[in-house]
């Protein structure tokens, strides 16, 4: 008794996602799961230093040195006030380990630019 095999084509590429689809859909439900949250370099416009900031920090950020606020919770990502400037910082892993054997990270950054 021969069997016959069909061969049936699927409406998207399970393989392959869209980027942009793939970005739409909730962190868990992607093809690799990857966190919405990230850290960023906060650059005070009074003093010009620079600070590391969570994306959904839960706390008002103030500068140490002219205490002008750098942003402010909204119950999810945090609002950047405005003439801060600020850079995504992106993460690498690569291994090299410090003088106590812990893991350190290497950290590229995309260019810095204005919220307004």
């Amino acid at each position: 008794m021969g069997l016959l095999f069909r061969r049936f084509q699927m409406d998207i590429d399970l393989l392959h996602p869209d980027p942009v689809e793939e970005a739409k859909l909730h962190k868990l439900k992607r093809l690799v799961q990857s966190p919405n949250s990230y850290f960023l370099d906060v650059k005070c416009p009074g003093c010009d230093k620079v600070f590391v900031v969570f994306s959904h920090a839960q706390t008002v950020i103030k500068c140490h040195d002219c205490d002008q606020i750098l942003c402010r919770p909204t119950g999810g990502k945090c609002k950047l006030e405005r003439g801060v400037g600020f850079r995504k910082k992106q993460f690498q892993f690569i291994k090299t380990l410090n003088p106590l054997g812990i893991s350190i990270e290497t950290v590229s950054y995309t260019h810095l630019r204005a919220h307004e």
